[in-house]
């Protein structure tokens, strides 16, 4: 799809209501390889390679801020022609995925969220990221960053491992599917001006997060997500009173790679109940 002279990839599968899902900072429409065949029996799915990420375009002056990638990825839904979606987003897409909400309850932006999902979402409560990101954001962060992105290759297996609550569960090809994008240049640029972005981005999604009370939502985490902590799922939770909360035992940031079934499982449920709900 062309999105303001660049092109942004993005997959379709299945037949049914729209479900728009949001990968992660330095994932991609690769992350969900076992949670499209089985939703596309059941629902249209939508999976944006995030502009700057994956084998979309990395345009020079992309707008990184949360408030960039959400204007983007609302726009990419008005340009398929949908009116009512549900809505997945997973850490930083988690984020994008809330500012996206609080976007939808504005009647003037003429799009019905009718549920909401949010797997292990970046959250203003999960001490990890506030205090990391400001260090890498940081000058001398940024020069030790650039300094390194030659070597981050060899680095991505380190920390893809890191996701897992159970490495014995990364399957052959994983690896290869989540380093396929180096092959663009300009990956590792786009995160850190994302990363650059953090606290501000932060800070305004903790002061939109009231604004999300009356949307239907799942949170769904990893116990051992290493990534944004368990631990602030029972505050995130208290701004949606209309939700419910999931933790899988002994998983790690990507419960939908390292638990597929499970996770499917649950989410279809969701899905259901909350069509049902709405009649």
């Amino acid at each position: 799809m062309e999105m303001d002279g660049a092109r942004m990839r993005y997959l379709r599968a299945g037949c049914g209501p729209p479900l728009i899902l949001l990968h992660g900072l330095l994932g991609y429409s690769f992350s969900w390889r076992y949670t499209m065949p089985t939703l596309a029996t059941c629902t249209t799915v939508y999976a944006p390679d995030m502009m700057g990420a994956g084998f979309s375009d990395r345009p020079a002056g992309l707008d990184h801020s949360l408030r960039g990638n959400t204007q983007r990825v609302l726009q990419f839904i008005r340009n398929l022609g949908i009116g009512s979606f549900d809505l997945l987003g997973t850490s930083h897409g988690g984020a994008v995925a809330m500012m996206m909400a609080a976007e939808c309850l504005q009647r003037e932006a003429g799009l019905t969220l009718r549920s909401l999902v949010l797997v292990a979402p970046v959250n203003p409560f999960s001490a990890h990221g506030r205090c990391l990101a400001p260090l890498i954001a940081s000058r001398a962060g940024s020069a030790m960053f650039r300094l390194f992105i030659p070597h981050m290759k060899m680095l991505h297996s380190y920390w893809h491992a890191r996701m897992y609550g159970d490495r014995r569960r990364i399957l052959p090809g994983t690896l290869e599917g989540y380093t396929a994008p180096l092959a663009k240049p300009g990956l590792f640029d786009h995160a850190l001006g994302v990363v650059s972005n953090w606290t501000r981005d932060l800070r305004e999604l903790h002061q939109t997060l009231p604004k999300l009370a009356p949307v239907r939502t799942l949170l769904m985490w990893g116990s051992k997500d290493g990534a944004v902590y368990a631990s602030s799922a029972e505050k995130l939770a208290k701004y949606f009173p209309n939700s419910k909360t999931i933790v899988f035992p002994g998983v790690g940031h990507l419960p939908y790679e390292e638990c597929p079934e499970e996770f499917n499982r649950a989410l279809i449920e969701f899905l259901t109940d909350a069509r049902g709900a709405q009649g």
